[in-house]
């Protein structure tokens, strides 16, 4: 075969059941890795001149397990691994893999991996590292431009990560009931933190982190395949396809930051938007409702505003209500106050915001947020003290330039009335007769 483009792709896609399995094996990351990483070597050696096996992860399960096996028995001075061609000729071996994969172990075994990444003990930038690292195979250099740290220091987190799962005795087995749902959250909090790495990128910094985007996705997909009639995980999903949709229309050709009530529609990818709506109308009808799915629903409205005006904010700001009951944040009350002023005017969007400024104090979002509705009300004094603190704490150059707009638009705003104060000044004065 003269075409090896589908081999990437296939190795890919394999991965997260591959390693998962043979970390069964040998419950050790390390070893699970390497014997993952012998495996795709051997496949890009035989698939080639043999073509595609059957099953490409019970190919890569089985020749990595021998691998792994034979370093074991290298270090105790055992037999070498058969020769290549009796490994590469998988015959019944690979038939049997395949068959066991097709029942509950290629299930368990991700999810496996998948907790083992999200261990409570972690702290979140080693779970993310961690997943990105072992259940989606970037290379350590990858992540480390998308996370903005140099390579050593990401090294280090992802050694450290591994340290800490081998140290704290992580069960291997499979997951039971209860544990499943327990740790269900965990993993799709994870994963939704691997997309907000990408999602909340600048501009310049897109080429590194937007692969995180699709990543995320790549493994939510995997995730509802193992929980089909899980109606949250249909929410994260349809939530993050109607998110990264918008990613072609977020930003303008200078790199600044356009907010969604101005962006070009027509550069919202369909697919991505029907895709999304399919799946949050499905989750709806489990009628089980999460907050995934709420924050899904609200995404959706947008999506389906064919113009900014065309924006139900009512049934947004009812969605943002139930969210806050099932998940009270003051950043989501900061996220439901958009709908407030688009609803009942900046005054009551102000006063639903005032009582989180102590929790909120070092958030850019809400000095930016609250600096907006005090320019529409005309108290520009402290709209610029609001967009001068929002400034000072702006994550990257993209949010402080969009603030410095704002302040900009305020000093015109303030020009014209200076002017009509003086054009006024030099009316005729009229008798009260």
């Amino acid at each position: 075969m003269t075409d090896i483009s589908w081999i990437g792709p296939a190795l890919a896609s394999a991965r997260p059941q591959a390693v998962a399995a043979l970390l069964r094996y040998f419950r050790d990351l390390d070893i699970a890795e390497e014997a993952f990483q012998e495996a795709s070597l051997r496949a890009l050696r035989t698939w080639p001149k043999n073509g595609p096996p059957r099953d490409a992860a019970a190919w890569l399960i089985f020749v990595g397990r021998n691998a792994a096996l034979d370093g074991v028995r290298k270090k105790s001075r055992l037999t070498a691994l058969p020769d290549e061609d009796k490994i590469s000729d998988l015959d019944d071996h690979e038939a049997t893999m395949a068959e066991r994969l097709d029942n509950s172990d290629y299930r368990d075994d991700v999810l496996r991996l998948l907790f083992v990444c999200c261990h409570p003990d972690l702290p979140a930038t080693q779970q993310i590292a961690l997943a990105l690292r072992i259940v989606s195979g970037l290379t350590v250099p990858q992540i480390a431009r998308a996370f903005l740290v140099g390579e050593s220091a990401m090294e280090q987190r992802i050694t450290r990560a591994k340290a800490r799962i081998a140290k704290g005795g992580v069960p291997f087995e499979a997951p039971g009931p209860v544990e499943r749902s327990e740790r269900f959250a965990a993993v799709a909090s994870m994963i939704y933190l691997v997309f907000n790495e990408g999602y909340s990128a600048s501009h310049s910094e897109l080429p590194m982190r937007a692969p995180l985007c699709e990543e995320a996705i790549r493994l939510a997909r995997l995730l509802l395949r193992l929980f089909p009639t899980e109606p949250e995980m249909m929410g994260l999903l349809a939530l993050m396809l109607l998110q990264h949709a918008r990613s072609d229309a977020r930003f303008d050709a200078d790199g600044q930051v356009i907010l969604l009530e101005d962006q070009d529609r027509s550069l919202w990818r369909p697919k991505l938007i029907a895709e999304g709506l399919a799946l949050v109308d499905k989750a709806i009808r489990h009628r089980r409702p999460g907050p995934y799915q709420v924050q899904a629903a609200i995404a959706a409205l947008h999506a389906r505003a064919k113009k900014p005006a065309d924006t139900d904010w009512r049934e947004i700001d009812v969605l943002y209500a139930t969210l806050e009951v099932m998940q009270p944040s003051p950043v989501i009350t900061l996220n439901r106050s958009v709908a407030v002023a688009k609803n009942r005017g900046p005054q009551a969007a102000l006063d639903l915001i005032e009582p989180l400024s102590d929790r909120l104090t070092n958030y850019f979002h809400f000095h930016g947020v609250r600096g907006h509705y005090l320019m529409q009300l005309g108290r520009k004094n402290e709209a610029r003290e609001a967009f001068g603190r929002a400034i000072a704490l702006a994550n990257s150059a993209a949010e402080a330039a969009h603030i410095r707009m704002q302040l900009d638009k305020l000093q015109r705003d303030e020009g014209g009335d200076k002017k009509v104060r003086r054009a006024v000044g030099h009316l005729p004065v009229r008798s009260s007769s």
